[in-house]
């Protein structure tokens, strides 16, 4: 049931922490007591996780809520030491209520839900998850890509509204469909997902193309994505500067046929812009696997159904049963090397 509370104490693991480098005590965020202290585990969303989650070897008091809202947050984390979040916010505000917080691990890759500048002030360590996803999002956005370019979609509805039947030919192709062999696809953001990605289309024939805030040798320029991508895929992170950096200005310089992918963020892009140039024909297509809001309780100008050639899924790009359980063992393996004295994973 949501909200339903598990706990477990856990009194095995190591006694103390180990000696770093040279046999010199190892340097905590906190007290070196840590490793000997018994630790409170909060997971404030376990509900966002389909996996099994182990329990830590050392001294601890584990407990789980399926969701959290967010007047429940400090008094659920008011005498936690280690805070567990896929999504629900930390900001600051709420971090000055937790004086006894130490850890805040994120069972996720983006930490935009963190105030990482007010956690850092606090001596609050910030871990995520990284690798987990290399199979299930570029296999989500290869399989969306599949779905636009060949308007399957819309086949799928013709068919089962009885339009084929009415034919005069064998066949039925009123929709435009594309090859991925011999088109080019544009990634913005090329990190080591970005560049998963670029293994998979390359195998399916595609050229690539590359654009990231960063400079790394071989990258093209964002105007050159947007003008001479056929597929475009987005693997930035959501912040200040890359917020909507998708719009309007940015649809009329792409392809009239190109399609937009973003299974990063839903802030990267102008939501209703977009809406605007598919009606419009401006661009082909689009599959997003993420919203501004999530879930979209108020609706969302993405969710209209006569827009044409849009595949919406509900955040699942990251979720395949084995990807979920290679981050729930991470999330473990953060928690343990934090108490352990050797954080892992560190976001600043």
């Amino acid at each position: 049931m949501p909200g339903c509370t598990l706990r477990n104490k856990n009194r095995g693991g190591p006694s103390g922490p180990p000696a770093g480098p040279g046999g010199n005590a190892p340097v905590f965020p906190f007290d070196g007591r840590i490793a000997s202290m018994t630790q409170k585990i909060v997971f404030l969303d376990r509900e966002t996780l389909g996996a099994t989650v182990r329990r830590p070897g050392f001294a601890h008091e584990y407990v789980e809520y399926d969701v959290t809202a967010p007047d429940q947050v400090v008094e659920r984390l008011k005498d936690a030491t280690i805070a567990i979040t896929n999504k629900i916010p930390l900001r600051a505000d709420t971090l000055a209520q937790l004086p006894n917080l130490k850890l805040i691990a994120v069972a996720a890759t983006g930490t935009d839900v963190i105030d990482k500048v007010a956690a850092k002030k606090q001596g609050i360590v910030v871990s995520n998850i990284r690798g987990y996803a290399f199979n299930t999002v570029p296999e989500h956005v290869v399989a969306l890509m599949f779905a636009l370019r060949r308007n399957l979609l819309a086949y799928a509805v013709d068919v089962q509204n009885g339009v084929w039947n009415k034919a005069r030919q064998f066949c039925f192709f009123p929709h435009p469909i594309r090859d991925i062999a011999g088109s080019t696809m544009g990634i913005v953001g090329y990190g080591a997902l970005g560049k998963s990605i670029a293994e998979r289309a390359r195998a399916l024939g595609m050229k690539v193309i590359a654009y990231d805030a960063f400079p790394q040798e071989g990258l093209v320029d964002f105007e050159t994505i947007l003008r001479d991508s056929d597929v475009i895929t987005i693997h930035a992170p959501l912040t200040d500067e890359t917020r909507n950096m998708f719009g309007a200005a940015e649809f009329k310089k792409m392809k009239n046929s190109a399609i937009l992918i973003n299974t990063a963020r839903g802030g990267l892009v102008d939501e209703a812009a977009l809406a605007q140039a598919l009606k419009e024909g401006e661009i082909a297509g689009a599959g997003f696997d993420v919203l501004t809001q999530e879930p979209p309780v108020n609706g969302n100008v993405l969710l209209d159904p006569t827009i044409p050639n849009l595949i919406v899924t509900p955040h699942v790009a990251w979720a395949s049963t084995e990807a979920m359980q290679i981050l729930a063992d991470q999330l473990v393996d953060n928690i343990e090397a934090f108490v352990s004295g050797k954080p892992a994973n560190v976001v600043e």
